[in-house]
């Protein structure tokens, strides 16, 4: 799998010039405090899907139970 599935066809260039607009957009200092955002988000959200995934487990584990 060569490509990211979210780039698409995107080459190294295109990825440069959107990180060099990003950075235009949103300064220096900006940055970080973003991604840090950006990865408390994803964190919350594989939480959530474990914990739905237990969820479902303790169900069907209830249900062979009966």
């Amino acid at each position: 799998m060569n490509n990211l599935l979210f780039l698409g066809n995107l080459g190294a260039g295109e990825i440069i010039v959107i990180a060099l607009i990003v950075l235009l957009l949103f300064g220096g200092k900006k940055i970080p405090e973003l991604m840090k955002g950006l990865g408390k988000g994803v964190r919350s959200f594989k939480e959530g899907v474990n914990n739905i995934e237990k969820d479902i487990e303790n169900t069907t584990a209830d249900q062979d139970k009966k």
